[in-house]
């Protein structure tokens, strides 16, 4: 797990992965409860959120913000470690204590990673086991990588140039969602767009 967030690229370029994840689910699940990937560009004063759900336990979440970032994962099946966060700079201190990635005892963690804005690399700290797959498509960070999740878990086959099309942040079209949900219009997507800070 710790070599693997390793691999985690540069942060403009997560933030830019975390919003295409978010926009794709966006589209193929128009109900918020039930997507696996969000991103609130609003979610607190100079900060943003990325998140993961999979409805069975298993979370992550990502806040983007002045001091750089800060990322804590959650795997259900896995002891919860909150002595991973023992490593955390006190930077992140705000994140590390926010209620809204634990349950009503403290923090749900199985791994936690940060990098400010200096850092030369990512800063991992991660439990004795746990953790395996939570971040996979994140870091793969490719088309490809959404697509075969995406074709799994929501069971519909996925056009890739449309994927690759969100991918690239580019503006979205009436023909681009058409491919990904027939019965959605751009419009219905104004307030997802927004949300998320996709590029217009």
């Amino acid at each position: 797990m710790k070599e693997l967030l390793s691999r985690l690229p540069d942060i403009p370029t997560l933030r830019d992965r975390c919003r295409a994840l978010a926009m794709l689910d966006a589209i193929l699940s128009p109900e918020w409860e039930e997507r696996f990937y969000s991103f609130d560009s609003g979610w607190a004063e100079g900060e943003e959120l990325a998140s993961m759900r999979d409805g069975s336990g298993n979370q992550w979440f990502i806040v983007f913000s002045a001091a750089g970032v800060y990322g804590q994962g959650f795997d259900h099946e896995a002891p919860n470690a909150p002595e991973v966060l023992d490593p955390v700079p006190a930077a992140f201190a705000s994140s590390v204590e926010e209620p809204a990635f634990g349950d009503e005892v403290g923090p749900l963690v199985t791994v936690c990673f940060w990098r400010e804005p200096a850092d030369p690399a990512w800063g991992v700290s991660v439990a004795d086991r746990g953790g395996e797959g939570l971040f996979d498509v994140l870091v793969e960070g490719t088309p490809e990588a959404y697509q075969e999740f995406a074709e799994d878990y929501y069971e519909f086959d996925l056009d890739l140039p449309v994927v690759q099309h969100v991918f690239a942040l580019r503006p979205l079209t009436q023909e681009v969602i058409a491919e990904l949900d027939p019965d959605l219009e751009l419009a219905d997507l104004e307030e997802d767009i927004a949300q998320i800070g996709y590029p217009r």
